[in-house]
């Protein structure tokens, strides 16, 4: 099933705004919506790969409030 991970720019703006903390993920599927402050990225076996992370309150040290981490050496990341 084709999932699509959506960032909503406008929820980070209103929640640093109003001092908010609406989720700002979306994971469309052809079904529904889910929101969340993070998703979990596993394989079939349940090996979890990455994480998108939302976090108003401890961003990172260069002041981003939403990353991706990777958690596994088995992945290589391919910059284009």
């Amino acid at each position: 099933m084709k999932q699509i991970i959506h960032v909503n720019q406008h929820k980070i703006r209103s929640n640093r705004k109003h001092d908010q903390n609406e989720p700002v993920l979306t994971i469309k599927t052809y079904k529904d919506n889910q929101y969340g402050h993070e998703a979990i990225l596993r394989l079939k076996d349940g090996t979890e790969v990455a994480r998108i992370i939302y976090s108003k309150d401890k961003p990172l040290s260069c002041g981003a409030t939403v990353w991706i981490q990777i958690d596994t050496n088995d992945i290589e990341v391919e910059v284009k």
